[in-house]
């Protein structure tokens, strides 16, 4: 059973044999199909084999059924050729023949499944290895200065993409979507875990942090504990290192090191992190080094923590542990709370936001918590995406901190979230996320999370900022999810209240995106991000309203949260509507606009906004009961007075 244009050599014939004679089932379901879409199958399955040792008689078979291979698959032919990595790419060209069809898609991945380990199989029998890594040179005491000193023939370092890919699916940690993003299941820990991440309490940053509920101390004696338990268990994994950049302005990037466990951990920081080019790489001195061992699980009474996770912030010695949880926030979240202590002592703003640039070169802040919004309203086609999340704002403008996106992932649309879609391909890690049996991702099946999330380099959205930087703001927005539904769809805040809502930060936590968070709740978060804020909120407010003022910036209050009631009753405010009136805000039209003051809580409500149904516009008119609305709205104003006078704040 070979495919009749396709020549190969005796041996492969008799590999391709004993495979269908151990895999009888194949076989049959094989012969279900049409003698045209059969024979591809069976000319790809057969090409697997001789594809491994002869590159060019993959491309001649793949151009012999009027397939141009794909890029990914020719690189695998080209150099890095092993069996999960051809077989995985061999089937993204197949996906071109005019005969394939869903049923050859569900067939090809049960022929993946059962090909990959036979062939591991065999290799191991013949004592073949791995192959070449083709990996940059270490540099000398990769991890020794950390008292990492295991087997260096077991560490990886700056692997290409395709290669953790590879590893990543060899080892288990995950399977590839049908648009060939590699696809994890994050285990217990779905979201961050605030409730174990500490900050080490020493002598040079006591009086520098803001202790508390947010910022938990943990002693010098306890963080040392838990090292040396980690290094033990590191000891003899195989460890994937990756050196970055976080901060795009060279003046004030910070240069991490990232030591993983997991392959698929160490694709996520080299997507998400600024990358180094050649020159880079060779001349890199960590300042900061992240160290993650989700598979080690800790003992709370045994080692002085609240669970079997936690993430440990060393100022000390420029370390963060990354224990027990396999959610791949943690790395992110750690280091962007690395960058808001060191940042304001540069005179850089930190700041948990999104920016992106107009053609008239004027840039936009998008400031917001998880479920905001953030990554979907600055994924804007028609504006330059200069960054999703981090950012800092220096002397000389604006700075994304990272190289990549992590966008939510809950209920994603190709129609309202175009360039976040066309984003999950190859390379992309995609967390929590339900494939269906042709590997399919189901976005609004939430059985695992809500917090279901897909990471991805910047370079993926067609629009991105090649540089990460951007001129001084013109427009500000904080961005809201309202689960009250009383605050309005858009409202123009003066200076005063722009500090004033800074400071409070309100939004709803979404469900999904901590533990124990099951449905929205109403919050307050100062500065749109004190879980990621050591440093007291006041001096990030004094430094935010310095640069409005010096600067001349134009704030909106913009809530992506419901209308109409609270969450359970009301309506959710589409995203169209929002996209209209952050439009409208950066191109100054609502500057020519009529505004009403809403007596509650005193904002700027415009009367009409292109694109949008005026009704929309005022929270009270969505409401049956007017009643209703305006004792909801009073307690989420007590609410906002209340969060503001605790933080001991004057107006």
């Amino acid at each position: 059973m070979y495919a009749k244009s396709l020549s190969v050599p005796a041996e492969i014939k008799v590999q391709y044999e004993e495979f269908l004679l151990s895999h009888p089932d194949l076989v049959e379901q094989l012969d279900t199909l049409p003698e045209q879409q059969k024979n591809v199958l069976i000319g790809a399955t057969t090409i697997v084999f001789s594809g491994m040792a002869d590159p060019e008689r993959l491309v001649h078979y793949l151009q012999s059924l009027g397939i141009h291979p794909a890029d990914h698959c020719l690189a695998v032919t080209q150099v890095e050729r092993t069996h999960s990595n051809l077989v995985t790419h061999l089937g993204f060209s197949l996906a071109q023949e005019k005969h394939w069809t869903p049923k050859m898609e569900g067939l090809w991945h049960t022929i993946q499944d059962a090909l990959i380990p036979f062939l591991d199989r065999n290799s191991k029998q013949q004592n073949l290895t791995r192959p070449s890594e083709k990996e940059r040179k270490k540099p000398d005491n990769l991890l020794k200065t950390i008292g990492l000193a295991a087997n260096e023939k077991l560490h990886h370092y700056q692997l290409p993409v395709s290669r953790l890919v590879s590893i990543a699916l060899e080892r288990g940690e995950g399977t590839l979507s049908e648009s060939g993003a590699l696809v994890v299941n994050t285990g217990p820990y779905t979201g961050r875990s605030p409730d174990d991440r500490f900050i080490v309490d020493t002598a040079d940053i006591h009086e520098q942090v803001d202790w508390g509920k947010v910022n938990h101390p943990i002693s010098s004696a306890v963080f040392d504990k838990v090292f040396q338990k980690a290094k033990h268990y590191l000891h003899e994994q195989e460890l994937f290192v990756f050196d970055g950049f976080c901060g795009a302005n060279p003046n004030s990037r910070m240069s991490v090191r990232f030591i993983n466990e997991l392959a698929s951990h160490n694709l996520f920081v080299h997507q998400l992190f600024i990358r180094p080019d050649d020159a880079q790489v060779q001349h890199f001195k960590p300042e900061f080094t992240v160290i993650c061992a989700p598979g080690l699980k800790l003992k709370p009474e045994e080692d002085g923590v609240n669970s079997e996770a936690a993430i440990m912030l060393n100022f000390e010695r420029n370390i963060v542990l990354i224990i027990g949880t396999q959610y791949a926030g943690e790395m992110k979240k750690a280091i962007f709370s690395v960058m808001n202590y060191r940042m304001p002592e540069q005179n850089v703003l930190p700041m948990h936001s999104s920016v992106n640039i107009g053609d008239d070169n004027r840039s936009a802040v998008f400031f917001g918590l998880s479920g905001t919004g953030k990554t979907t309203l600055s994924a804007d086609p028609d504006r330059i995406l200069v960054g999703d999340d981090e950012h800092g704002w220096g002397e000389d403008g604006l700075f994304n901190f990272e190289g990549g996106c992590y966008a939510k992932a809950i209920r994603l649309s190709p129609v309202t979230e175009p360039e976040i879609y066309q984003a999950i391909r190859f390379g992309a890690v995609a967390e929590n996320v339900i494939l269906n049996e042709l590997h399919e991702p189901d976005y609004d099946d939430a059985s695992l999370t809500e917090n279901t999330r897909i990471a991805y380099p910047l370079h993926y959205i067609p629009n991105a900022s090649k540089s990460g930087l951007a001129p001084h703001p013109s427009t500000i927005i904080f961005l809201t999810a309202d689960a009250f539904g009383v605050l309005p769809p858009i409202a123009k805040l003066t200076a005063e209240q722009a500090e004033y809502h800074f400071i409070n930060g309100y939004t709803s936590k979404v469900a999904g995106t901590e533990l124990g968070i099951t449905e929205p709740k109403a919050a307050f978060s100062s500065c749109f991000g004190a879980p990621f804020m050591p440093r007291p909120a006041q001096e990030y407010a004094a430094m935010l309203r310095q640069r409005i003022q010096k600067h001349n910036v134009s704030v909106y209050l913009i809530n992506t949260g419901w209308q109409g009631g609270p969450y359970g009753i009301g309506k959710r405010i589409s995203i169209p509507y929002t996209r209209a009136m952050v439009t409208a805000a950066l191109e100054g039209i609502l500057d020519q606009q009529s505004f009403t003051t809403d007596p509650i809580f005193n904002l700027q409500i415009p009367e009409h906004c292109p694109g949008v149904p005026d009704t929309i516009l005022d929270p009270r008119k969505q409401w049956d009961n007017l009643e209703d609305y305006e004792h909801a709205a009073q307690k989420l104003a007590h609410m906002f007075a209340d969060n503001f006078k605790s933080l001991a704040i004057s107006s």
